[in-house]
């Protein structure tokens, strides 16, 4: 039995993961709490892979990351770097399909709590550093670490985008999803049944630890308010 697949979406599903979880909370806390002009088609950009085809994601990354594309041509020339095919584009595929998930967390989680105890910090001579840590970050965390989940999971579960930008290569981008098609277009129903299974329990795992521990949280925030 080959567990590449397995192996495969875990390590990019992981470090896509902690990609946009950096990217999705530094820029959720700068536009949470800021107005201006545009600022709803900066968001709507963020989050257009949402409820677009993942083909046509796909695409859109291939003409800018392709050979001929802007950014693969900047890549290629200055650091002989290939993007389209390699495991980079899985890694790709999965940062920009699950980042409007973490953003859209994210961005909620920094406006839930009121913005007066930031600048009661701050009147105290608190840095915005200090107040992000001690503040600001502790009290969006239950909203972080819920995007945090459903980030991982739809990186995990990412499949469009991929095919479109990293193709098949099995051993470099023979994730699990890829790995359940291939495996139906070429007859091998028992194999895709037990990928499908894994792929199941494990997204299901993710979504009813999730329910878990928010539910958990809440009766914790409970008790202390009453």
């Amino acid at each position: 039995m080959d567990f590449t697949p397995l192996w495969l979406s875990f390590k990019t599903a992981a470090i896509a993961t902690v990609i946009v979880f950096i990217i999705g909370v530094f820029l959720a806390r700068i536009i949470a709490r800021h107005h201006f002009f545009g600022k709803s088609v900066v968001e709507a950009f963020f989050l257009l892979p949402l409820v677009l085809p993942p083909t046509v994601v796909g695409f859109g990354l291939l003409m800018l990351f392709g050979k001929r594309g802007p950014f693969g041509t900047f890549l290629d020339k200055w650091f002989d770097m290939q993007i389209v095919f390699t495991w980079n584009a899985v890694i790709l595929a999965a940062v920009v399909v699950s980042f409007p998930l973490m953003y859209q967390s994210a961005a909620a989680a920094f406006q839930q709590f009121d913005a007066n105890v930031e600048k009661a910090a701050y009147t105290m001579g608190a840095s915005k550093w200090k107040v992000f840590w001690t503040i600001s970050f502790p009290l969006a965390w239950p909203g972080l670490l819920s995007g945090l989940v459903l980030a991982f999971a739809r990186a995990l579960g990412e499949f469009g985008a991929t095919l479109m930008l990293a193709g098949y290569i099995p051993g470099v981008t023979n994730t699990i999803p890829l790995a359940i098609y291939f495996e139906v277009e070429g007859g091998n129903t028992e194999m895709a049944s037990f990928w499908v299974g894994i792929i199941v329990v494990l997204g299901f795992s993710a979504i009813l630890w999730l329910n878990w521990w928010s539910r958990r949280n809440m009766m914790r925030h409970t008790k202390k308010t009453s």
